[in-house]
């Protein structure tokens, strides 16, 4: 039972943060399983779960290094504290310049601490790219984003994943999910928080029809006990793929909202379980 749960330092469209108690309930995770997650994204489920053997995947490389950092100590909180005062202070005195300024440098670089003041200044905490996988999100238009009580929450945050990765066995990789799945150790949960098909924009990579099916059936060949996160409906339309692609699957459902632009947008939520959940 998750009794809070932790924000974690990096922001991407489609948090699952509300839904963590909800998916952990529903999660056939004990002491000797290894949790899979080949979409990490922000990671906020499996942080929270904070199983003792995990590995994390994504595609997008910039992500997978933010946490390697904190990982091999080279981001710390403490260094986190430093680098957003310093960094803060020249957003708060040179506004949006200093932004672009920072993104040209991380284009180049891609240092982590770079990642995060980029990840938390600009426009809607978005993570995007272009096709040459350079970050492109805007200005957020917050000169004084950074600060003192929001600089000691994301320095919190960084301290969170800093204790867990420390007494925990995670790994951090870059690769496919077919990739992260068919190489998943026998006694894995897989978790899979896959871009949502036909509702909204992927954050790294392109997802359609035949990426679906790909995952679909990746994991119903993988022989381990997996979890998908998906949507079932909203008020405008509906996802025919749950009752067509993945009619083999438990579906459990609940009601969430997702704030876009500022305004909440209603959504039915389905866990897709190749087991049925106790």
């Amino acid at each position: 039972m998750i009794d809070k749960v932790h924000i974690p330092p990096l922001k991407t469209q489609g948090i699952k943060t509300k839904l963590v108690p909800w998916i952990a309930r529903y999660a056939a995770v004990d002491a000797g399983t290894v949790w899979v997650e080949p979409f990490m994204g922000s990671g906020v489920v499996g942080l929270n779960l904070a199983p003792k053997r995990a590995i994390f995947s994504d595609t997008n490389i910039h992500l997978i290094d933010f946490y390697r950092a904190i990982q091999n100590g080279e981001l710390t909180a403490a260094g986190c504290r430093k680098f957003l005062e310093s960094e803060g202070a020249r957003l708060k005195s040179r506004g949006g310049d200093y932004f672009y300024e920072v993104r040209d440098r991380f284009n180049e670089s891609h240092d982590p601490y770079d990642f995060l003041f980029l990840n938390r200044s600009c426009f809607n905490g978005l993570m995007r790219f272009n096709r040459q996988h350079r970050y492109n999100v805007p200005y957020g238009h917050n000169d004084n984003r950074f600060s003192k009580a929001y600089v000691t929450k994301i320095v919190n945050q960084v301290d969170y994943v800093q204790e867990k990765i420390a007494e925990s066995d995670w790994k951090f990789l870059a690769m496919r999910y077919e990739d992260a799945i068919a190489t998943a150790p026998s006694n894995s949960f897989i978790y899979c928080d896959p871009p949502y098909i036909g509702l909204t924009s992927t954050y790294y990579d392109t997802w359609d029809e035949e990426k679906e099916k790909g995952l679909h059936d990746s994991l119903m060949e993988s022989g381990c006990k997996f979890m998908v996160s998906s949507w079932s409906h909203n008020d405008y339309r509906s996802n025919e793929l749950i009752g067509t692609l993945w009619s083999d699957c438990h579906v459990s459902y609940a009601d969430h909202a997702y704030i876009v632009n500022g305004k909440h947008k209603p959504v039915v939520e389905v866990l897709l379980t190749n087991y049925v959940p106790e």
